[in-house]
């Protein structure tokens, strides 16, 4: 790990901006000053006119493997990551064979140690049939475990009031949940069939998935968090009515946390008729007002993170009709250019976008030394560099396998200039360093 100095660059920290120089030596932030000087780090780059930040820790991701190499890998999502401004992912469970077994964890953790350039953890699964291999996990050994409450198949839909009520009283750790209530999306899907035949248009999706079958499930989350004591994240919230079971109140004083992903911050219902099934998704993205309420809540402390949820599939997937179309869409490549689409609208300060996407992730998932530009912290770093033109999306390559973004006819303000993990150049002027290797996360529970 060789050394890097950083100059003259605008450091965006715990609330503060303030211009420094940066110093990283053996992975380390090992110093930040107004001024460095007398140091021969191997690398120095000169960052006037740019943002330095702490990357993006992302919890919720769907890398595909093993099992869809079609779709995904940790070797091309984690390229595709790192240009993104990711530092570190967390890794959902619903692969091919699921990680509802300790050997399936273990499969990944070496699959990841040979081929991620993005630091990584991963969340372990819940099915009908595992609860005793959860109720005996290490917390050190995982990021969370993951239940899905609706929106799934096979024996990961958990939806069995018996084996809820003993997974909220026994999983040893943070419990992420999936919540949309499937009974409800059955009989929407039904009334539109009749309506529409096998010709669903894409913007039924979120009169399918609506607002009544999430709040119904994220509703008996919380009761049950708050009935058994549970330490439960409700991931992707998509509607305003939703924002009212969770407190606005600081991380520390609260058990029960909620997640926000970017493309329900930037997309409305009003863009199915442009995009089509390249945003379906699960939960569904819904009406302006309830990204509008989103938006509004990242200001406070109801939502607490900022994750990506990136899901691939295939294009020639994307292009069948409804019902075969799978939800799910790539995103962690334009991850925070797309987000800061929002700082440069003034929506959010740039501040709270650092807060939600690094300081409250790494404070929520208890990853020691990382999430912040502190001297002695891991250097996972990421400089943004200012558009004035814009950047067209449609005119840079997509490192991510399913080799198409939504964001194609858009123009970003803002680009990822530099991605530093673990203090290794992993993406720089436009370039990916395949030397780079990320390292597992480590949680202190």
């Amino acid at each position: 790990m060789s050394s890097v100095l950083i100059r003259n660059a605008r450091l965006v920290n715990e609330g503060r901006e303030f211009d420094a120089d940066l110093l990283v030596d053996h992975g380390r932030i090992v110093k930040i000053a107004s001024s460095i000087e007398g140091e021969n780090a191997r690398t120095e780059i000169d960052a006037r006119g740019q943002w330095l930040v702490p990357g993006m820790i992302d919890d919720q991701v769907h890398f595909r493997d093993p099992g869809a190499p079609e779709k995904g890998s940790f070797y091309s999502e984690s390229r595709a990551a790192v240009a993104g401004g990711i530092t570190s992912f967390m890794d959902m469970p619903n692969t091919q064979p699921a990680t509802l077994t300790l050997a399936a964890l273990e499969d990944k953790k070496r699959r990841a140690a040979i081929h991620s350039v993005a630091n990584y953890g991963f969340h372990f699964g819940v099915s009908r049939d595992n609860l005793d291999t959860v109720a005996a996990l290490d917390p050190c050994q995982v990021a969370g475990v993951k239940v899905f409450m609706g929106a799934s198949t096979g024996n990961m839909l958990v939806d069995d009031p018996q084996v809820l009520e003993r997974l909220f009283a026994e999983v040893p750790t943070i419990l992420l949940a999936h919540c949309e209530h499937t009974p409800s999306i059955q009989a929407n899907e039904r009334r539109m069939q009749e309506r529409f035949g096998e010709a669903i248009p894409a913007v039924a999706h979120s009169l399918i998935r609506d607002a009544e079958a999430c709040y119904h499930s994220s509703s008996l989350a919380v009761d049950l968090a708050k009935r058994h004591g549970t330490r439960l994240h409700v991931l992707h919230l998509t509607t305003a009515r939703e924002l009212a079971l969770f407190e606005d109140k600081p991380l520390a004083q609260k058990r029960i946390t909620a997640e926000v992903c970017l493309h329900h911050l930037l997309f409305d219902d009003r863009d199915y008729a442009r995009l089509g099934h390249l945003i379906k998704c699960n939960p569904a993205i819904k009406t302006r007002a309830d990204r509008d309420a989103l938006r509004q809540a990242l200001l406070g402390n109801r939502l607490d993170v900022i994750g990506s949820d990136h899901a691939p599939h295939t294009w020639a997937q994307k292009q069948l009709p409804y019902r075969q179309a799978p939800a799910g869409l790539p995103l962690v490549q334009h991850a925070l250019p797309a987000l800061l689409e929002l700082v440069a609208d003034g929506v959010l300060p740039i501040t709270t976008l650092v807060e939600k996407t690094s300081h409250r992730v790494a404070d929520l998932f208890a990853i020691p030394d990382r999430g912040y530009l502190r001297e002695g912290y891991w250097a996972d770093l990421v400089l943004i560099r200012p558009e004035p033109e814009g950047l067209a999306v449609a005119q840079q390559p997509i490192l991510a396998q399913c080799g198409w973004t939504p964001f194609a006819e858009q123009r970003f303000r803002h680009s990822v200039a530099t991605t530093l993990v673990s203090g290794q150049l992993a993406w720089h002027a436009g370039r990916l360093y395949d030397n780079c290797q990320g390292l597992p996360l480590r949680f202190t529970r």
